[in-house]
């Protein structure tokens, strides 16, 4: 079960077990102050961890015993375990999850007027147990540059650990929860205790869900909760962010026949400075935004890459005073697996901090409506291939690396199977505003991805805005492009059928193309982008800065 070596506020506190999204759940004792509600709070978990990575690396033993005396500890790896894909070496994978619940650590409903009135994120029933932020960083045998990719939090995929079938994949934490609740129920467990351990099944649930649908093993995890986030939040504002475009995502009140939403959040084009309010509007906004969720999911991403960056910048890391504020804050809105010792992790993976980590999301297919829902299809082949080349499992033929011999005729790349399941059939015509030369070398990228190649040209040298246009019957393999360039697919009908036209702005540096293997390299030897070439959901998110998103 999840346990504490100290309780916050030096005693435990009766609460109520929260269901997941089922209402009439009496009120428990309000939080210490009001925090925040936060559809989003998980959303930046990687920034607690990065603070407790680092907070151990830069000081004695003593303040790390005092940091892992008071965190909560979670078991729930132990079962996880049990079902992992192996290890094929040495490497770390770091599962990130950012908890949409509007309960505290002891299922206590987080202030009503702080949730629903200034923040408007909705009532303690609204959210459940969603995991609305699942990031997984992989940290190379050789303590390389660490890559993290976050898994889209409506992709519909098949549960491990919670009943076994298609759900959103946030969905897995709280339908396992609720299903451990009533056999819990009989063991005489206080309210708190049975809310503990009940979430205990949600995340070793989630832990089996992600490494089933990436077949990867997880070796360690960290949860934070709504209000965490803007614990983290107040500790480090101002946090400055970089927009590609001025946002105004006006709030609409709910009502009895609409939903609601917004943010209120207004942000011109540039870097602007946030406090922790507006922090929260930042990573929560999903309307207005051209791709919705998945660019909320930038947005995560990229405020991750800030905070971390103005850590380092500014010596925080360094000033005791201010390590032991953040400290506190990790203490009391951190979970984190019972074997996990952070001190020695620090010291394994200085890149995690030192801002040498690319934040890319998995790939989706498309969209459908399942129960009413609106869900991601995904195609977990493709998920899985891409990971396990990113991770340097599988070159790009295939192969493991170092599975053929320096004598072998150099193999062909095979492509990636599209995104849908199916070999991608559209015919895909480049201009480019650079030339015919840059829309050849992305045309020739496109081809190793498996797309036939087609008439390839120049673009207007004004050419500001990449576009992806498609003809009858290519509507499928568009979306698809669209999403390696962070755009939105159209129909024209000045595009072929089976055509899709793809025209490259002069902003955008077309990807080159991968070389084959060479009797010099061995297959399998990471570039220096090794996701330049793979049909990531949208454009990569670099640490070491302040990265403008859209």
């Amino acid at each position: 079960m999840a346990e504490r070596n100290r309780s916050r506020n030096g005693n435990r506190t009766g609460g109520t077990a929260g269901r997941t999204g089922r209402g009439g759940v009496p009120r428990g004792r309000a939080p210490r102050r009001g925090a925040a509600p936060l559809t989003v709070a998980g959303r930046t978990l990687a920034c607690a961890v990065s603070v407790a990575v680092l907070g151990a690396s830069g000081f004695t033993w003593y303040e790390y015993r005092s940091l892992d005396d008071g965190m909560f500890k979670s078991t729930a790896l132990s079962e996880a375990k049990k079902n992992a894909p192996p290890h094929l070496d040495k490497s770390v994978n770091l599962l990130l999850i950012g908890l949409d619940s509007r309960k505290d650590m002891d299922g206590n409903d987080l202030p009503k007027q702080f949730v629903e009135d200034e923040l408007h994120a909705g009532s303690s029933e609204i959210g459940g147990y969603n995991t609305n932020a699942l990031i997984v960083l992989h940290i190379p045998a050789d303590g390389g540059k660490v890559t993290a990719l976050s898994v889209p939090r409506d992709d519909y995929v098949q549960t491990v650990g919670a009943d076994g079938r298609m759900h959103k994949i946030k969905e897995a934490y709280g339908i396992a929860k609720e299903a451990a609740e009533p056999k819990l129920a009989g063991k005489g467990l206080s309210k708190a205790e049975l809310e503990r351990q009940s979430r205990e099944a949600g995340r070793s649930a989630t832990i089996q869900t992600v490494q089933s649908l990436l077949d990867i093993p997880i070796d360690h995890f960290a949860e934070v909760n709504l209000i965490g986030f803007y614990d983290i939040a107040r500790a480090v504002e101002p946090i400055q962010v970089c927009l590609n475009h001025p946002v105004d995502d006006p709030i609409i009140a709910r009502t009895a026949t609409h939903e609601g939403g917004g943010t209120g959040l207004r942000l011109p084009a540039g870097i602007s400075s946030l406090d922790a309010a507006q922090a929260l509007s930042f990573v929560r906004q999903r309307h207005h935004l051209t791709n919705g969720d998945l660019d909320r999911t930038h947005r995560q991403q990229a405020f991750i890459s800030s905070v971390e960056y103005k850590l380092k910048q500014q010596g925080i890391l360094n000033d005791l005073g201010q390590m032991q504020k953040l400290l506190a804050v990790v203490k009391k809105d951190v979970v984190i697996d019972n074997e996990w010792n952070i001190l020695d992790f620090a010291r394994q993976a200085p890149n995690l901090t030192g801002g040498n980590v690319e934040f890319n999301t998995l790939p989706i297919a498309g969209f459908k409506t399942v129960g009413g829902q609106e869900v991601n299809t995904v195609n977990p082949d493709l998920i899985k291939k891409i990971v396990r080349q990113l991770f340097n499992h599988e070159s790009a033929s295939g192969t493991a690396p170092g599975g053929t011999s320096g004598d072998a005729a150099a193999p062909t790349a095979a492509p990636l199977p599209s995104a849908s399941g199916g070999p991608a059939k559209a015919v895909v015509d480049v201009n480019a505003a650079a030339g015919a030369g840059a829309a050849s070398n992305e045309s020739r990228s496109l081809a190793e991805l498996g797309y036939p190649a087609g008439r390839i040209g120049d673009a207007p040298a004004r050419t500001k805005v990449t576009t992806v246009a498609y003809g009858p019957g290519a509507k499928a393999d568009a979306q698809q492009l669209a999403t390696r360039y962070g755009v939105t697919a159209v129909s024209s009908g000045a595009v072929a059928p089976g055509h899709v036209l793809l025209t490259l702005a002069t902003t955008r540096t077309p990807t080159a193309a991968a070389p084959a293997p060479s009797g010099g390299a061995a297959p399998g030897t990471p570039s220096a982008d090794p996701a330049a070439a793979l049909p990531m959901q949208g454009p990569a998110v670099k640490a070491g800065g302040i990265p403008c998103v859209d």
